[in-house]
């Protein structure tokens, strides 16, 4: 009886409304995007020299700067959950900057770091700027501050009790965390890696700034769809913008599948 009454209250028949008109309009949206052109235009633009290129380049660049930014979410996540210290408060806070910055502000902090003498060292040794590494890098700025994010919200849910009943069986706490927390942790390591990859895929602002827009060298999925844009080919924007839906749908599905199966 409570379930049902549940089900007819104006409340709850309220948020189903808005949640149906809201998956309605982005269904919408998809749709849209899907049948404004031919099948046959959507294959020959994505036959293209170019398209080929930038789609090899966006899930290299995408995988190496999602790995990189798992790389430091786990350590730092981790730091964040259970260390306390002073100004945790302010690292936590300064952490979130790439994520409340506009993307074209991050692409320029990128492109005038790499001016001052600092900068110019490491252009020496790796060139950045206009190159394909800085297409990594700035995609590492912005994934990892979202993996960081989802890291530590992953590392508060866990309990810490098995990390301590591991130490007082004389583990340090590096082997507690290392043979205890990670193996526990690895759904969430999975869904902090797949919103690192998701966001560098989609990056375009940062890139469209420190590494430029130079076809078959620093091209990308997004920036081909600006490329294409501004050259008045819509059918081949259109099929860049589908594959891009069909990647994130794609890295939505497996890790809803991986992450049952772990």
């Amino acid at each position: 009886m409570t379930n049902r009454a549940t089900r007819l209250s104006p409340f709850w028949s309220g948020l189903t409304l808005a949640t149906a008109l809201y998956l309605l309009f982005l269904l919408a949206m998809l749709g849209s995007l899907a049948t404004y052109t031919t099948p046959a235009h959507l294959w020959a633009a994505l036959g293209s020299r170019e398209i080929r290129y930038s789609t090899g380049l966006s899930l290299v660049s995408a995988t190496t700067s999602a790995l990189l930014a798992l790389l430091l979410a786990v350590p730092v996540g981790y730091l964040l959950s259970r260390a306390q210290f002073r100004g945790k408060s302010w690292l936590d806070a300064a952490l979130d900057i790439p994520i409340v910055l506009p993307p074209m502000v991050v692409g320029m902090c990128l492109l005038t770091f790499f001016q001052t003498p600092v900068g110019k060292v490491i252009e020496r040794a790796i060139p950045f700027t206009y190159a394909v590494p800085g297409i990594v890098l700035a995609q590492f700025v912005i994934g990892a501050a979202f993996a960081v994010r989802t890291m530590r919200n992953v590392f508060d849910h866990l309990s810490s009790r098995p990390e301590d009943v591991a130490m007082t069986l004389g583990c340090s706490r590096g082997q507690a965390a290392w043979l205890v927390t990670l193996p526990a942790a690895r759904r969430g390591m999975l869904t902090a890696f797949s919103v690192a990859w998701a966001r560098s895929l989609g990056e375009f602002g940062p890139i469209l700034i420190f590494a430029g827009l130079t076809r078959l060298k620093t091209e990308v999925l997004p920036t081909s769809i600006f490329i294409e844009l501004g050259a008045g080919h819509l059918e081949a924007a259109i099929a860049v913008s589908l594959l891009l839906v069909a990647l994130a749908l794609v890295v939505l599905v497996a890790v809803r599948i991986l992450g049952e199966r772990l």
